[in-house]
């Protein structure tokens, strides 16, 4: 094996790139993140002072503090980390829901709501969206679908699963009049804010959420894995429940451990400390979404400018991630040697970073956390590629 491989690792793209990525931008670390990062790098770097058996109560670090302080940000009211938004989903459901039991997702979900039901052995039904080109998801599917779901199976779903931001086309959801419902139906609400808590204002009971889950790194500033589980009063007991379980032989117990947790979930030292250290900036910058959404809705209207160009979702634009139909650029690729690659190319060239090599057709784009100054550069490059590929330019 070649083991010089693995020496001297460099990303090179902050400080070289404007980083677009779609899932990206709201988890690049502060500048007091990758301090932080730097000191608790190592293996169980927060468990120094760990008196109590869970790092959730680790008072120095103060994660005990942060663990209030989430709760009171997010208006829940108690909170656990996890390895992942994934992780919590799948924490909730195993926690609240018996296998055989039925869940009500959007029809935008991530993924991994599917797969975290699938793993917890529910069956999922879905409310549709609006399709081509808004892709809505109305609150009122929730109602009929709960209905539908009583009529074929003698009950009521256990849960209903919301995304709040859709990571397809970045709409943003009407969570509270989903909530609305959910408490009418009696039936237990999740709210995925994998791409709002942390970015955008969140507040949990207003939207009427019994279990909110959030992804450190997508949208908290935080490195990979570090995820948030936040529930209500009326349901922590259950979904933080302890073990129980006796050694056969042995007897040993582990009565402080939570038992959808792995008992102390949160053995990711270095993200946990990240997530700690950007949480004074996220807290402020929750503050300035509108001038972020602002920023996205310049950058749709200088892509509309070029001929074919469309941005999908609802309109104007309700978050920062957008995803733009461009078949013109499709129809370049077809006759360019690079095929698909060649957009991916010029962008680079320019120093733009993000967009997934090979899409021409469609793509995603994110501007969370750019200047203004870098928004019109990528505005002015997707111009420029145009022009040069003769794809028509409206005039300002």
């Amino acid at each position: 094996m070649d083991l010089n491989l693995y020496k001297n690792l460099e990303r090179n793209v902050e400080g070289v790139f404007i980083n677009v990525h779609p899932i990206q931008r709201g988890g690049v670390l502060t500048p007091e993140a990758r301090k932080a990062l730097l000191e608790f790098g190592d293996g169980y770097s927060v468990c120094d002072y760990c008196f109590e058996s869970r790092v959730d109560l680790v008072q120095k670090p103060p994660v005990r503090n942060l663990v209030h302080d989430i709760a009171e940000f997010l208006n829940m009211d108690d909170v656990r980390f996890t390895a992942g938004c994934r992780h919590a989903k799948w924490a909730a459901m195993h926690m609240a829901c018996e296998p055989g039991d039925s869940v009500v997702v959007d029809s935008l979900a991530h993924y991994t709501s599917y797969l975290a039901a699938e793993a917890n052995r529910l069956k999922v039904f879905e409310v549709p969206h609006s399709g081509y080109p808004e892709f809505r998801i109305e609150p009122e599917g929730y109602a009929t679908k709960f209905e539908e779901v009583e009529k074929k199976t003698g009950s009521l779903p256990t849960m209903a699963v919301l995304t709040h931001v859709d990571y397809r086309y970045g709409n943003i959801a009407d969570a509270a009049g989903v909530g609305k419902i959910c408490k009418e139906y009696g039936v237990p609400f999740l709210l995925n804010t994998a791409y709002s808590s942390g970015i955008m204002p969140v507040d949990g009971k207003r939207l009427g959420v019994d279990f909110l889950c959030g992804s450190g790194h997508k949208s908290w500033a935080a490195s990979a894995p570090i995820g948030i589980l936040a529930t209500t009063y009326e349901w922590s007991q259950q979904i933080f429940d302890k073990s129980s379980i006796r050694g056969e032989w042995s007897g040993r117990g582990f009565t402080k451990k939570e038992v959808a947790l792995f008992g102390c979930a949160p053995v990711f030292g270095a993200p946990l400390i990240t997530l700690m250290a950007s949480f004074p900036a996220v807290v402020e910058r929750v503050r300035h979404w509108d001038e972020e959404v602002e920023n996205a809705r310049y950058l749709a209207r200088q892509l509309e400018r070029i001929e074919g160009f469309h941005l999908m979702g609802v309109r104007p634009a309700e978050h920062t991630m957008m995803n733009f139909e461009t078949l013109p650029l499709h129809e370049v690729a077809e006759e360019h040697k690079k095929r698909g690659y060649f957009l991916y190319h010029e962008l680079k060239k320019r120093k733009i970073m993000g967009l997934h090599p090979g899409m021409s057709k469609n793509f995603k784009i994110n501007t969370y956390g750019l200047s203004r100054k870098q928004v019109e550069y990528v505005a002015r490059a997707f111009i420029d590629i145009a022009k040069e590929n003769n794809i028509p330019v409206e005039e300002e």
